[in-house]
C-alpha cells in the first residue's frame, strides 16, 4: 500500500469515529479535537464523508451519523448477533455482574456488547462509549498483545493520562503490569479508569491470531472484594475463548 493513501484513510477513520461518538450530535471542534488533525484537513474529510452519507450536517458546525453508516452499523450488529450475544448474557448470568465486550479502534476501544447483572446499581457506561487502552481490563489486554513497534505507537499518540491515582502513568511500569498480563492470560483495572470500579478483563483475537478487543466483568469495587472478582476469571476466559472462536 502506498505510505501516503494509508495516511489519508487512517486519517478519514479518525474524522469519522470522532464525528459518530457519543449518543448526539458532535460539533466541529470536538471532532478536530478527538481527530488530532488540522481543522483543514477535518473539514475536507467531513465534507466527502457527509456526501458519501457517512455523515449527516447538522446545521450550526454540528455532524452526526449519517444513513449510511447507521445501515451499516446494522449490518455489523445483525452478523454478530448469533453466538456473541448468547456468550457474553451467559457469563453475565454466571458472575451476576455487569459484562462488556469492546474492540480496538485505533489507539482506544470501542464498547460493543453491554449485559447487566441484577445487581440494584447500573455502570454509566453505554455501547459505543470509547474507552483509554492504558487504564481498563480490556484495553491493557490489547496492549499486552501487540507487537513492539504498534505498541509504542499506540502509547505515543494516546498518552498516558492520569485517570486516577491508581493508573499506571510510567512506561516503565506499564511493560511490567502488560508482561504479567500476557503470562497470566488476562488483567485487572484496579480503579485505574474510574476510582470505585473494578474490573477483570480477557483478550479476543481474529482468525490471524491478531488481538481485536476483549471481554470484560465489572464491579463496584466496595461491593465486592477483589479476591471474590478474581474468582470469575476462569469463566471470563472461557467466554473470551468462546468469542474468539466466533470470529474465525
Amino acid at each position: 500500500m502506498d505510505p501516503k493513501s494509508g495516511n489519508a484513510v487512517t486519517k478519514a477513520v479518525k474524522v469519522l469515529e470522532a464525528a459518530v461518538a457519543g449518543p448526539g450530535p458532535r460539533r466541529f471542534a470536538e471532532i478536530c479535537a478527538d481527530a488530532g488533525l488540522p481543522k483543514a484537513s477535518v473539514h475536507r474529510i467531513l465534507s466527502t464523508l457527509v456526501e458519501l452519507g457517512f455523515v449527516a450536517g447538522e446545521g450550526g458546525g454540528s455532524y452526526r451519523a449519517g444513513i449510511r453508516m447507521l445501515a451499516l452499523a446494522e449490518e455489523v450488529k445483525a452478523a454478530g448477533a448469533d453466538g456473541v450475544g448468547e456468550v457474553l448474557t451467559r457469563l453475565c448470568g454466571e458472575v451476576r455482574q455487569t459484562v462488556h465486550f469492546a474492540l480496538r479502534s485505533g489507539d482506544h476501544a470501542v464498547y460493543v456488547h453491554k449485559a447487566e447483572g441484577d445487581r440494584p446499581y447500573r455502570m454509566a457506561s453505554r455501547v459505543g462509549m470509547r474507552l483509554p487502552l492504558h487504564s481498563t481490563a480490556i484495553g491493557k489486554c490489547v496492549l499486552a498483545h501487540l507487537p513492539p513497534g504498534e505498541l509504542a505507537d499506540v502509547l505515543a499518540a494516546a498518552g498516558l493520562s492520569a485517570r486516577t491515582p491508581a493508573t499506571f502513568v510510567s512506561a516503565d511500569l506499564l511493560a511490567v503490569e502488560l508482561a504479567g498480563i500476557r503470562d497470566r492470560g488476562y488483567a485487572v483495572d484496579d480503579e485505574e479508569n474510574e476510582t470505585a470500579i473494578r474490573c477483570i478483563g480477557a483478550p479476543v483475537f481474529d482468525r490471524a491470531g491478531q488481538v481485536v478487543g476483549g471481554v470484560s466483568v465489572s464491579t463496584v469495587a466496595p461491593l465486592l472484594p477483589r479476591e471474590e472478582l478474581l474468582a470469575f476469571v476462569p469463566a471470563l476466559r472461557a467466554a473470551a475463548s468462546a468469542v474468539t472462536r466466533l470470529l474465525h
